[in-house]
């Protein structure tokens, strides 16, 4: 079926899905957006994705146009107009039109947006035999610069990274944060598994708190397997006997190789398994 665009409590085919050219979500990256996952025509843990976007607003100053009860009700509908069962929202607060300069002060009508459409991120082969890293030498934004905990409009750190990754021949690159620790991947949190206990980057890191990592932690804990959440280094990763990524739209997924090195024996590890089967019976619930 061909899909609808919401945009400020009106749907659009996505011909007809527009903002102005002077919004300045587009002029600047000035905005924030979310990333959300539907299973079985229901949103995955939509409230906290609403909260997340709230607070990234909020530390840029960006008054949301819309209460988060209506903004739940709308994104639901607009689930629903689509008929997606399983796939991809793509959710976006705009600052809104104003003059050319950064002033955001002088803009006015802030644009939510909301997509809901299919998603493959990364081929099934990936999923079962794991995918290989590379580090970029694109850090992640210094927290004193531009908190990495803002999902904003503006994500061209994580970009280059990205082209670094693919220039390697990677489809996806891990970054080291300004103290040489590693912080994420470019669109994913990274775990690792090592004598069976399981650790990942805190927040302080600079990271993105992610929804998918939040749930894998919550998973692991009541499966009894040891968890931490402690700065590492690449040499972590290295000597990990399990690694793997977390995100809401790659879900749980392997990494086997980082640099050239083998993670382990190569292969997709026990935990990872009985992790990724966890979640996956998460979202069906």
């Amino acid at each position: 079926m061909s899909r609808v665009i919401y945009i400020n409590g009106e749907f659009f085919a996505p011909e007809d899905a527009k903002i102005s050219v002077y919004d300045h979500g587009l002029l600047y990256g000035d905005g924030v957006f979310e990333g959300l996952r539907v299973y079985n025509h229901k949103v995955f843990r939509l409230q906290e994705h609403l909260l997340r976007l709230e607070e990234s607003a909020r530390a840029i100053g960006l008054a949301l146009p819309i209460s988060l009860e209506q903004l739940t009700e709308d994104t639901n509908a607009t689930v629903a107009k689509n008929e997606i069962s399983d796939g991809y929202i793509r959710m976006i607060i705009t600052r809104g039109s104003g003059p050319l300069g950064l002033d955001p002060f002088t803009c006015s009508n802030p644009q939510v947006i909301i997509i809901a459409d299919k998603i493959t991120l990364y081929p099934d082969s990936y999923y079962e035999n794991g995918l290989e890293l590379v580090t970029a030498s694109t850090i992640r934004n210094h927290p004193a610069a531009l908190s990495p905990r803002i999902k904003s409009l503006n994500y061209l750190n994580n970009i280059l990274a990205k082209m670094e990754g693919l220039k390697a021949g990677c489809i996806e690159a891990l970054m080291l944060n300004h103290k040489g620790e590693v912080a994420e991947c470019t669109g994913d949190n990274i775990f690792i598994v090592k004598n069976g206990k399981l650790n990942t980057p805190p927040i302080e890191a600079g990271i993105l708190e992610g929804i998918t990592r939040n749930a894998v932690l919550e998973l692991a804990r009541e499966a009894g397997i040891p968890t931490t959440e402690a700065p590492m280094t690449r040499h972590d990763i290295y000597i990990a006997d399990e690694c793997f990524l977390t995100g809401s739209a790659a879900e749980v997924i392997p990494a086997v190789k980082l640099d050239g090195r083998a993670i382990g024996n190569g292969n997709v590890g026990p935990v990872t398994q009985q992790l990724n089967q966890a979640f996956r019976e998460l979202v069906r619930q």
